[in-house]
């Protein structure tokens, strides 16, 4: 099952996102309206707010005042607190409920206002978030919501910035335009990226590139999208990772590299990672075990093959390859890659001369497997500088 997180501004226009979904096919689960019925007449959790707040907060039909409500919560960060300890749990229960009553290869969007500010982007396989400029949404709010324009900033004011909201995207969609371009926009994701995300996950199916090395300038997008992919496997694995790192080109600001985001998983023992919960949590996260590569090419200073052990899986998004390395925390793999890495954003000029290096091969080498090769003598060099550098600066390991 994919579950597809989405969020938005208010007057960003995720309702005609929301509805778009629903009409190509995803079982949409609106955590407004959930928030509604958990605190319908007749709920627990309208008797729990009517003991909390009181007489007040309930209107003559015995439904509860929400206009009364806001007016005690939003002054009071406690009495919000309150209300929330009372909700949110009775949200998660029947968000819980719904997943569970989806058939297998459903695509469930869950409209979220708030996944952004409380963070909860770990919990989807895609975050999809619709954006809008200011003063497009205050002129909707003020317009077909009839919001004064001093509520309607305010509203707008106490969300999350675009800037944190662009960096939990997986997905930006552009609202600045026309209804009509914002359900295309829907429409070409749904095609090309979530239909093919869901089949990935129905089959252990990964997302690759072409087996040519093409390289891109660095790209300043590289560390936030490393950085929400760790936080999904962190949250999947818990305690049995001992850390994820983003490694790799792509993790060397400045350096040219290939669209492919590496994270280095370290476990305490590389059997954990066989452990059939351990490849599952990856799967449910989207991560499916690739074809078995369970071994890392040995080095002269650690010559023994038994050390360079690994796994690896592979992303199932269409819309982002990305490769995880899963090695034993303290194995000479796991070393390296860190001191690869850590070497070349301390050294600016092995860092150009690297990329001098990637960009010729790319030119002159027409697979990625003999690209890869190619490099190697050049890697295999520059790691016995970068050990002599790790000695003279103490580099720590990790």
């Amino acid at each position: 099952m994919l579950r597809v997180g989405l969020t938005g501004g208010i007057g960003a226009g995720k309702s005609t996102v929301a509805q778009r979904f629903r009409e190509l096919g995803a079982v949409v689960l609106d955590a407004d309206q959930m928030a509604r019925e958990v605190v319908a007449v007749g709920s627990a959790g309208l008797a729990a707010i009517h003991e909390r707040f009181g007489d007040a907060v309930i209107a003559s039909d015995g439904s509860l005042d929400r206009g009364a409500l806001g007016e005690v919560v939003f002054a009071d960060a406690k009495a919000l607190g309150d209300l929330e300890t009372i909700t949110h749990p009775l949200i998660a229960a029947r968000t819980r409920s719904l997943l569970a009553s989806a058939a297998a290869g459903t695509i469930v969007v869950h409209d979220v206002p708030l996944l952004v500010e409380k963070r909860l982007g770990a919990d989807y396989h895609l975050t999809v978030v619709v954006g809008a400029e200011e003063d497009i949404r205050l002129a909707r709010l003020t317009g077909t919501r009839g919001l004064g324009e001093a509520d309607a900033r305010a509203r707008i004011a106490a969300q999350a910035s675009d800037d944190q909201r662009r960096a939990a995207a997986d997905v930006w969609l552009d609202n600045n335009g026309t209804v009509d371009r914002l359900r295309g926009q829907v429409e070409a994701l749904w095609q090309d990226r979530i239909v093919g995300f869901n089949h990935n996950l129905m089959t252990l199916g990964f997302s690759s590139r072409p087996n040519t090395p093409t390289l891109m300038e660095y790209d300043d997008s590289w560390p936030l999208v490393a950085a929400r992919l760790t936080e999904r496997i962190t949250l999947a694995l818990g305690d049995r990772a001992v850390a994820v790192e983003h490694i790799g080109s792509t993790s060397v600001p400045g350096l040219a590299a290939k669209d492919v985001i590496d994270l280095q998983i370290a476990v305490r023992r590389l059997s954990d990672a066989d452990s059939p919960d351990f490849v599952k949590a990856l799967l449910d996260k989207g991560f499916p075990r690739m074809a078995k590569e369970d071994q890392d090419t040995p080095y002269p200073w650690a010559p023994d093959a038994s050390l360079w052990g690994k796994r690896l899986h592979g992303s199932a998004d269409p819309g982002r390859v990305a490769h995880l390395h899963v090695r034993e925390h303290g194995s000479p793999g796991w070393e390296l890659n860190l001191l690869f890495r850590d070497w070349l954003v301390a050294n600016a000029t092995e860092r150009d001369a690297y990329a001098d290096l990637k960009r010729a091969l790319a030119r002159t080498e027409t697979t990625t497997t003999g690209y890869t090769m190619a490099k190697e003598p050049w890697i295999a060099r520059a790691l016995d500088r970068a050990r002599v550098w790790a000695a003279q600066t103490g580099w720590p390991a990790g």
